[in-house]
């Protein structure tokens, strides 16, 4: 006996994320699989890479006169950051952003 499922729409919520202050959102860039020589690494073998993608910018370190100072990196930037850098969160059943300051990003990379 053949029983109909209904297909659940999959409908992605776009979450605006907004950083304060000095702050950035980064996606972490996908680890290596393989090693050199070719053999497949496991999940705990794998460093996390320092590599990474803005996703979106605080407005700003709040300066000793009141205002904003320009942060250097923007949405789309691809940087290298430090390896103990911010805080890693998720945002539903997304990958695994980090919320760091502006200070812990070490480099823009050009590709």
């Amino acid at each position: 006996m053949a029983t109909m499922t209904k297909e659940k729409k999959q409908t992605k919520a776009q979450l605006k994320l907004q950083p304060l202050g000095d702050r950035v959102v980064v996606r972490r860039e996908e680890s290596e699989e393989r090693t050199a020589g070719g053999i497949v690494l496991p999940d705990a073998a794998k460093e996390k890479p320092t590599r990474g993608v803005i996703e979106a910018v605080g407005n700003g370190k709040l300066l000793d006169d009141g205002t904003r100072g320009k942060l250097q990196v923007s949405v789309g930037d691809r940087v290298l950051f430090s390896s103990w850098a911010g805080e890693t969160f998720k945002v539903g059943s997304e990958d695994e952003l980090l919320l760091m300051r502006e200070e812990d990003i070490l480099a823009i990379l050009d590709d």
